[in-house]
């Protein structure tokens, strides 16, 4: 784990480095990453990041986030992560990012600009008990009924990510089908 995250303007210019946990206690806008995992069958992988975490413990999540370390490129950054979290690596495309701010109790807010990766994977997943607490593979419809009855078994970003995500996988999907 990276004890650093790297400061951030709402263009995702560096302003510097800070310690991490400081960046969250002073709620300063940090660089993060979002990655999102389907397989062919149209589900989307979700984790519940382990209870330990310093935030957001015990709530259902993408795949996988994380912060780039200083001067490390964001999509090797995705790639790590990925690796170390979940215990796999697949292609992955960057889709959009957001800036969102949000009170995350125990003394932490979590201000961060948020860049969303997507990829599709239909292997074995070896999650980091360090980090993951459960998995799944989820259908979409499942999935956002349940955000829905009980939003707050979820992280904030997921939230707030997710329609957008939705919205890009059916297009991609849609478009897989018309070019097998």
């Amino acid at each position: 784990m990276c004890g650093v995250v790297v400061l951030v303007n709402k263009e995702d210019k560096e302003l510097g480095t800070e310690e991490k946990i400081k960046a969250h206690k002073q709620g300063k806008l940090h660089r993060a990453f979002s990655i999102f995992i389907f397989n062919s069958k149209g589900e989307m992988l979700i984790q519940k990041r382990a209870r330990n975490k310093y935030h957001s413990g015990g709530l259902w999540t993408n795949a996988c986030c994380s912060h780039p370390k200083p001067n490390e490129k964001l999509e090797d950054a995705a790639h790590r992560r990925l690796k170390e979290e979940m215990g796999f690596d697949c292609a992955l495309k960057e889709i959009f990012f957001f800036t969102y701010k949000a009170n995350l109790g125990n003394n932490m807010i979590e201000h961060e600009l948020d860049h969303v990766f997507f990829g599709i994977y239909n292997g074995k997943v070896h999650p980091n008990p360090k980090e993951v607490e459960d998995f799944k593979w989820v259908d979409l419809t499942t999935l956002t009924k349940d955000i829905k009855r009980n939003e707050k078994r979820y992280t904030y970003w997921f939230k707030i990510a997710i329609p957008k995500v939705i919205k890009y996988f059916k297009r991609y999907y849609k478009l897989k089908k018309k070019n097998p």
